[in-house]
């Protein structure tokens, strides 16, 4: 081994190291590979940011860009609204959108789709009888699965096209993904709806179906106020813990800005007591009706002098994506009451404990939280925070408002097709199109963009080819090869995949595809096979992030809202796994041929 193949190798598995750690972030892992592989002098430094440039890179913003104008014009919610009219069965609208969820992730941002699909889902979740946790798990996989299936319906796709194009001098177009991605996309789809939904965790909220939905770890505190009924009375008297509509569970009693230490369930109530307590909203709505108060929703009600000029107050539950901008802050570093007129009421982390008070606890990605404001405002005020409100709006849009997007990203889509230009133009020509058009304005496109995704992209670029050019990836593939010499190429491949499939769970999905592509080509040299297949395998491994809530930011997305814990992910994800190594082994080789 050559000290440039050493060096690379070493900035390789530090940083997938890190990755899988996730103690900093996927961007800041990626620049510091870059600068230790210029350090190293495996990258020249004349060059070390030409990956900014890239168009891949240049090809993801532009997706990004497209699918904000095609989310806020409302398509996709038109879409939605007309499949769950026309379908008969609330459970055949439910497995309608799944589908839809699958098809619309397929051509543009797939967080997006999910987030655009969630609060109709619930919806019908409620109205159906069913919990929102049998849905929103195939809802996120589907929008997965649905991203195998083009050229743009995922980072990872256009990373493999452009290693496709370092080898044969061609990339993947947009439609080469379709016949395998297809395939898988569907027969997945079809485990989701008749079999994975019934592994996924029945967890029923209020039977009474009053909220959009249930759950069971929401945090809030609570004062007993000076007229209460409960002063002098202990935290028993709330009723029994267990019930669905009886108390929530007491994590501290502060009295005087101090903690009683003290047994909590057999220690008097007395006036101003606050108590930091957990349960669903139901049995927080029994603790106010029998004699408490929340404590923000009171300070909230007493800054609105004049009603008729603020509006009605509205509560509504949002979860926060990763990499909101206001992750790792506080209610109290926010100055969500004085700056934007919300009140944190709760706050629902999966089941994770919150041991202080709710003002100062930092917001995680996933967290689903109670928030109250003005109802003619809140909905905007959740969407400058960076969060998703569940809970579904009524649109009124002008049809020329849905219609001009949507033509103009369909017309970027059959000229990248028909090759007139590369992805990365005409995807920027449309974008560029919609912003002279007035869908989209380019501060809202800079808002969509995954920034984190650009610097990952850009800096690990040049990574994963000095990988390459040094022959480290070879030495890597001839390794695997070697493991794998006396078994069919059915064998090998089924191998990559394996091996991709297992990275992915763990880091990001681009990553991967960068980390993983360059070992896919050495493969095929060592084996002097063709590389189409091996790539394709890569692309599909990379996308296939079924096992845990961070393999994907969807996967994330949805913990909160329906209560899922990390074992509920390998559930429904392992058999779907084994299903996408049974379909896409023996179909690769016959659509790329070794």
């Amino acid at each position: 081994m050559t000290f440039d193949q050493i060096a690379i190798l070493a900035i390789i598995f530090g940083t997938l190291a890190a990755f899988i750690w996730g103690r900093y972030r996927i961007d800041l892992v990626a620049m510091v590979a870059l600068l230790l592989s210029v350090a190293a002098g495996v990258v020249d430094p004349l060059t070390a940011f030409a990956g900014f440039g890239h168009p891949a890179v240049i090809t993801v913003v532009a997706v990004l860009g497209m699918s904000a104008a095609l989310t806020r014009s409302g398509a996709v919610g038109v879409i939605a609204e007309r499949i769950a009219q026309r379908t008969r069965s609330a459970r055949t609208k439910a497995f309608s959108l799944i589908g839809l969820a699958g098809l619309m992730s397929s051509v543009m941002n797939n967080v997006g789709a999910l987030a655009l699909l969630m609060p109709v889902t619930l919806s019908v979740a409620r109205k159906a009888g069913l919990s929102p946790s049998r849905l929103l798990m195939p809802l996120s996989f589907a929008s997965l699965l649905g991203g195998m299936i083009t050229l743009i319906g995922t980072p990872p796709n256009i990373i493999i096209a452009d290693y496709r194009h370092k080898v044969t001098g061609e990339a993947f177009q947009m439609f080469d993904f379709l016949p395998v991605g297809l395939a898988v996309a569907v027969i997945g789809i079809i485990y989701l709806v008749f079999f994975g939904i019934r592994l996924v965790p029945n967890r029923r909220g209020n039977s009474e179906g009053k909220r959009l939905f249930e759950l069971s770890s929401y945090v809030t505190e609570f004062r007993v106020p000076v007229d209460s009924p409960l002063i002098g009375q202990t935290i028993r008297t709330l009723g029994d813990r267990n019930e669905d509509g009886g108390r929530p569970t007491v994590l501290a009693l502060l009295r005087n800005n101090e903690r009683v230490v003290r047994r909590l369930t057999r220690e008097p109530l007395v006036e101003g007591d606050l108590l930091l307590a957990h349960g669903s909203a139901a049995q927080i709505e029994a603790a106010v009706r029998k004699g408490l108060e929340l404590v923000d929703a009171k300070e909230l009600n007493a800054t609105k002098s004049d009603p008729s000029e603020n509006g009605q107050l509205a509560v509504v539950e949002a979860v926060m994506p990763p990499r909101a901008w206001i992750e790792g802050r506080s209610a109290a570093m926010l100055r969500l009451r004085s700056r934007y007129g919300l009140n944190l009421l709760g706050v629902a982390r999966g089941g994770a404990p919150i041991n202080s008070r709710l003002r100062d606890a930092r917001f995680r990605a996933g967290d689903v939280l109670m928030l109250q404001g003005d109802s003619d405002q809140i909905y905007g005020t959740i969407s400058s925070l960076g969060c998703l409100p569940l809970a579904q709006r009524q649109m009124s849009l002008e049809r020329p408002k849905i219609l001009i997007p949507a033509l103009l990203f369909l017309s970027a889509i059959v000229a990248a097709s028909l090759g007139i230009f590369p992805a990365a133009v005409t995807l920027s020509a449309g974008l560029a199109a919609m912003v002279m058009s007035d869908n989209i304005s380019m501060a809202e496109i800079y808002d969509a963009i995954d920034w984190q995704i650009v610097v990952l992209l850009g800096a690990m670029i040049p990574v994963g080819t000095a990988m390459h050019e040094t022959g480290a990836a070879g030495l890597v593939a001839g390794t695997m090869a070697r493991a794998v010499a006396d078994v069919s190429l059915y064998m090998v491949l089924a191998l990559l995949l394996l091996v991709t499939m297992c990275l992915t769970d763990m880091m990001n999905n681009a990553a991967t595809a960068l980390v993983m592509a360059p070992v896919a080509l050495g493969i095929s040299e060592q084996l002097s096979v063709n590389a189409d297949p091996l790539l394709m395998a890569v692309a599909i491994g990379s996308s296939s992030a079924f096992l845990t809530p961070i393999g994907h930011q969807n996967n994330l997305l949805v913990m909160g809202p329906a209560g899922y814990r990390f074992r509920d992910y390998w559930r429904v994800g392992l058999p779907l796994d084994f299903i996408i190594i049974a379909v896409a082994v023996p179909l690769l080789p016959e659509v790329w041929p070794f």
